[in-house]
């Protein structure tokens, strides 16, 4: 075998995630679990925006992340790590020595979205592919803004995120949200 096709074969193959995760739902779990099935390492970046009221800082964000998550990847095989990124989300995703860059897809809606970014960021970096993992039927309808309002209104979101997350929610609400 050509030395080139040893060193591509050795590699790993690192996969970044981005998402507010504010708070880490059912439907990022399932993403997450779909994407270590493709990769040796899945970076998981919480993007940080100045201008947005997040209901978890960002520290609190990466704790939830690595106690849902972490398991769930290395369940796959894969290596998990989280960070916390104010830039785009490509520049990120190559920082982090990422060849791909996941993004979750629930309706026909994200679809158009995701298909303009994925545009946007093959110029910008030619060498990160976007991967899009559709949703199950179950996660669909699930964001974390519903997961956010419906909590704060009083309403159960136990269906829509791990229970580790949910105990948080209601800690931090009051609630048994």
């Amino acid at each position: 075998m050509p030395r080139i096709e040893r060193l591509r074969m050795s590699a790993t193959r690192t996969a970044f995630y981005p998402g507010s995760f504010d708070p880490p739902t059912n439907g990022h779990v399932e993403v997450a679990r779909a994407a270590a099935r493709l990769v040796d390492r899945l970076v998981v970046g919480v993007g940080i925006h100045p201008g947005k009221a997040p209901l978890f800082s960002a520290p609190e964000r990466l704790e939830m992340l690595r106690e849902v998550f972490e398991p769930i990847v290395a369940a796959e095989g894969a290596r998990f790590d989280c960070v916390t990124f104010d830039n785009l989300v490509v520049d990120a995703a190559e920082a982090q020595g990422a060849g791909l860059l996941i993004r979750g897809l629930r309706d026909g809606t994200d679809l158009d979205y995701e298909m303009q970014m994925a545009g946007m960021n093959a110029v910008l970096k030619p060498r990160v592919q976007t991967v899009f993992l559709p949703a199950s039927p179950i996660a669909r309808p699930i964001t974390a803004t519903l997961v956010r309002q419906i909590a704060a209104m009083g309403g159960d979101v136990s269906a829509f995120v791990p229970p580790a997350v949910l105990a948080r929610l209601r800690a931090r609400l009051g609630r048994d949200g």
